[in-house]
């Protein structure tokens, strides 16, 4: 006879099966296809004939690629410098949205608005504002005395990049805000008040409280944030195609123009495989973080 736990444990798998098969094809399966091609000279249109195994090839290939490399490079520098200033810039305006005044619920729902509206539509909406012929960025900066004279922002090598970036941080950092924001709110304001009997400064207070408070939320916040930025392509495909002369082409779009524009499925299967195993360590990165969230949690509560 099987007692009351084998029981519900066993009725939790019927339940879930459907689930659990669910994503074994939407998941397994595309993904064991993607790793099989890798080491095939397959091509994206059909030849007649069957794809040739050619073993390691295809990654021996990629790792000696200096495209790739360069995809790599500008992957990098977009993802590290788009999440930390997100990461400052969130918890800036946290910390501003936590004090009392005026307004204060309708700053809120403005500060989301970014967050909510469709990547499409953001990349659409900066992509006319930095237009050179007649685009506010160029206008505001001109009239302000920045400038002397419109501006090709997404033309231009240097600038192409990084107003991109500046387009997915206006986007995303109100994800850091909120999480932020919703730590700043659990912290009792007695805590701020003996502090403030006991004479310590506002950075001192932020130190010994605030900071404590949000660290674990901003982490997890952060290492989202990485890993979203790292495979970052619909907002480039929209904004750049990944020009101009590969300036904004990162991983993602790499692996696109790879499989697609040049037909090389074998190839671009393989290039995708490298990028995978490289969001597994962020995404292993961020389920230790909260396992060591939840062992502190355990032990405080102990």
């Amino acid at each position: 006879m099987l007692n009351l736990q084998q029981r519900e444990h066993r009725q939790a798998w019927v339940l879930l099966a459907p689930m659990v098969i669910m994503m074994l094809l939407l998941t397994a399966w595309p993904l064991l296809r993607t790793l099989w091609l890798s080491f095939t000279d397959a091509a994206l249109i059909s030849t007649g004939t069957s794809p040739n195994y050619i073993g390691l090839d295809n990654y021996l290939y990629a790792l000696t690629d200096p495209d790739f490399r360069d995809a790599f490079g500008r992957t990098l520098y977009f993802t590290i410098v788009s999440v930390a200033i997100e990461g400052v810039l969130g918890v800036l305006v946290a910390l501003l949205l936590n004090q009392k005044f005026v307004g204060r619920n309708i700053l809120r729902v403005l500060v989301i608005l970014p967050w909510a509206l469709p990547t499409i539509v953001n990349a659409m909406m900066w992509r006319l504002n930095f237009n050179p012929d007649y685009g506010s960025i160029n206008a505001l900066l001109t009239q302000l005395g920045i400038l002397d004279s419109y501006r090709s922002w997404l033309g231009s090598t240097d600038a192409a990049l990084n107003s991109v970036m500046f387009a997915d941080i206006w986007k995303n950092y109100p994800l850091v805000t909120l999480l932020v924001l919703a730590a700043l709110q659990s912290i009792p304001e007695d805590l701020y008040e003996a502090a403030r009997l006991d004479g310590a400064s506002a950075w001192r207070r932020f130190r010994a409280i605030t900071f404590p408070a949000i660290v674990a939320p901003l982490g997890v916040a952060l290492v989202l944030r990485t890993i979203d930025a790292f495979k970052v392509f619909d907002i480039i495909y929209v904004m750049t195609r990944g020009g101009p002369m590969d300036s904004t082409k990162t991983l993602s779009f790499f692996v696109y123009q790879e499989s697609f524009s040049y037909m090389r499925a074998g190839s671009g299967a393989a290039y995708a495989i490298l990028m995978a195993l490289m969001c597994a360590v962020l995404i292993a990165i961020y389920l230790l973080m909260l396992l060591r969230q939840r062992r502190r949690s355990t032990a405080h509560e102990a």
